[in-house]
């Protein structure tokens, strides 16, 4: 239990950063006179570190001790907080930020590895469900959390709140986590540095993609190179005696799949997030606590369904979970875009937002648990950082192309015309997750899933079976 409570603080920290600071941005773009760019900037430089060192910060575990990183984590992050809190301008602020993204990339994934060894197959659902109502806690939270110290205190609270939780968990995680390493004796760091540069080449431009556009140089070199470090780094994990990535498990349809379904709900998720939140105060004049508290409906689902749907999962298996989840979080931000209009009512808003959380909540601790089962043991964390890497790369995605589109449609001359632009995001929004559906029909029933997941060959480890 100690474990359980541990890691799930420690993924309620990062999942709180990707998000409080959304109901801030006004009042940032007014202290910092930060333009979009910059606000896109303060959301994704976070998002974008966290993506690129994911799986590096799951390698690290394995290797060098899952606590200890994990501690070393907790403490980067704890300490870009308070550069974050200190900053004066908004280049220093999205530089904070880019740091505590890596201090999240080491402590994110090592949450997984470290419930997934300390409780049993049989019971990993339940426990996953409730590391997912946590962090789910972290994400509902934040916009009100963020509201409330905007209003009652200032910015820069949201980013000290970090300090005490963090130096609190770090000490009990060293006195009450056992310590444990992953099985292969050496590090891959020629992998770590090709999938570091290929992942961040490809974020890198739809981050910028929105300021320079889509088809300049720097956009499509980025791609390039990102698609080219990417080929490289599959290249050389066919051939190495310890890849940090297995590409055999690609061949499991419960890894993919849920991998897929991550990727599609967060391409829809976290660039809804940082519409509605602006939208709420921009187009409908509500203050940051009032505009946090009405957002409460949408992002409070996590925390009480995903316990629900993580435990039902261990009995029906997380399939219908992940393609119900994603099919809900179509309609209900389909259905906010099509309600929505200048002066809408905050009622008309209320039962979209709480279909589309019900299908976020669905989704959050069955894809986690559907990657964690289709590994071994010892490769957890491994799953962990690539699930999680996939769907920080979907956040940064998401960001650039709702922005983009309400660019194209709207802008902050008038709450009309945020309104305007805001409805187009919306139309996209509610795309995304539909099209996540073909990853989630394709994913393995309860019977595949319970199968002996493929244990990858290495010279100490041989082959025992072929995945499904």
């Amino acid at each position: 239990m100690p474990t359980l409570i541990l890691a799930s603080l420690g993924s309620f920290l990062a999942a709180l950063d990707v998000v409080v600071v959304a109901t801030a941005l006004p009042a940032l773009r007014v202290d910092m006179d930060a333009s979009l760019g910059d606000l896109e900037w303060m959301l994704n430089a976070y998002n974008l570190v966290f993506a690129c060192l994911m799986m590096t910060g799951a390698a690290l575990g394995d290797r060098l001790g899952r606590r200890r990183m994990y501690v070393v984590g907790l403490g980067v992050f704890v300490a870009a907080s308070v550069a974050a809190a200190l900053a004066g301008s908004a280049e220093a602020l999205i530089v904070a930020r880019a740091v505590q993204g890596a201090g999240a990339a080491l402590v994110l994934p090592l949450t997984l590895t470290l419930i997934s060894d300390a409780f049993p197959i049989e019971k990993r659902g339940t426990a996953v469900g409730i590391w997912g109502g946590v962090t789910g806690l972290g994400v509902s939270s934040g916009p009100v959390v963020g509201g409330a110290i905007v209003d009652g205190i200032s910015w820069q609270w949201i980013f000290w709140l970090n300090v005490p939780v963090g130096i609190v968990v770090m000490l009990l995680s060293l006195v009450l986590l056992r310590e444990s390493r992953g099985t292969r004796p050496h590090l891959d760091i020629v992998g770590l540095i090709l999938v570091g540069i290929g992942l961040f080449s490809l974020t890198w431009a739809p981050v910028r993609a929105p300021e320079v556009g889509w088809g300049s140089a720097e956009v499509l070199t980025a791609f390039a190179v990102g698609a080219l470090f990417i080929g490289l780094f599959v290249g050389w994990e066919r051939r190495t005696p310890y890849p940090m990535l297995p590409l055999a498990y690609f061949r499991s349809r419960g890894f993919t799949t849920a991998n897929g379904v991550i990727f599609f709900q967060f391409m829809s998720l976290i660039g809804s997030l940082f519409m509605i939140t602006q939208f709420f105060q921009i187009g409908l004049g509500y203050g940051p606590l009032e505009a946090g508290l009405r957002i409460l409906v949408w992002m409070a689902m996590p925390m009480i369904v995903a316990p629900i749907a993580g435990a039902l999962a261990d009995k029906f298996g997380n399939k219908p979970f992940m393609f119900l989840g994603l099919l809900l979080q179509g309609v209900g931000l389909g259905w906010l875009a099509l309600v929505v209009k200048p002066g809408v009512s905050y009622g008309t808003l209320v039962l979209p937002l709480i279909i589309a959380g019900v299908g976020i909540a669905m989704c959050f601790p069955t894809t986690a648990n559907a990657v964690v089962a289709a590994v071994p043991p010892d490769d957890a964390g491994v799953a962990a950082g690539t699930n999680n890497a996939l769907r920080e790369v979907g956040g940064v995605f998401s960001v650039a192309i709702l922005a983009a589109t309400f660019a194209e449609y709207g802008s902050y001359v008038s709450a009309e015309a945020f309104t305007d632009g805001f409805k187009a995001a919306m139309v996209v929004a509610a795309i995304l997750p539909l099209v996540g559906l073909v990853a989630a029909v394709m994913a393995p029933s309860k019977a595949q899933e319970r199968a002996a997941p493929l244990v990858v060959p290495t010279p100490q480890r041989p082959l025992a079976r072929a995945v499904d």
